[in-house]
């Protein structure tokens, strides 16, 4: 048995330690809202935070992640999906499909702790997750919403 912080509560898990993060946080905790993408770290649906950190959970060894970082999924984003993101996600309509959006918005939870007012070209440079719908322009604008309000 191994054991990880993750959405503030420590879990015990069974895995070999080369299984990516992304399939313990699915298969051995139950915590689907990340996705499995394209399993090679590009896409970006597999988006969790480590510490704060964005990282791409699809290719992270769990035996990398030690148990005294703080794993965060979308799950532990925001109580009730109240963040400002999730909210600004919600009121300018930005998932097609949703398949990509909990990667997108965990990028976009980190950019804002970084840069709590980013410009457009922040938002580009940070933004680097692959969405099939399109929906890019949706996201800044809902990234620049969720930047103007007092929480984000």
């Amino acid at each position: 048995m191994a054991r990880l912080n993750v959405n503030g509560k420590d879990r015990n898990f069974d895995a070999e330690p080369t299984t990516p993060l992304l399939w313990v946080l699915r298969e051995q905790l139950g915590l689907t809202g990340t996705k499995y993408g394209c399993g090679i770290a590009q896409c970006g649906a597999c988006t969790v935070h480590i510490d704060g950190q964005p990282i791409r959970s699809c290719m992270r060894p769990v035996s990398t992640v030690m148990a005294s970082q703080k794993v965060v999924t979308i799950e532990g984003l925001a109580p009730n999906a109240s963040h400002p993101l999730q909210k600004a996600w919600v009121e300018l309509d930005v998932p097609q499909c949703g398949f990509c959006q909990s990667g997108m918005l965990m990028a976009a939870a980190a950019l804002l702790k970084k840069k709590p007012a980013p410009s457009d070209g922040d938002i580009d440079e940070a933004m680097t997750n692959i969405c099939r719908c399109g929906t890019y322009n949706r996201v800044r604008a809902a990234i620049h919403l969720a930047a103007k309000s007092d929480k984000a």
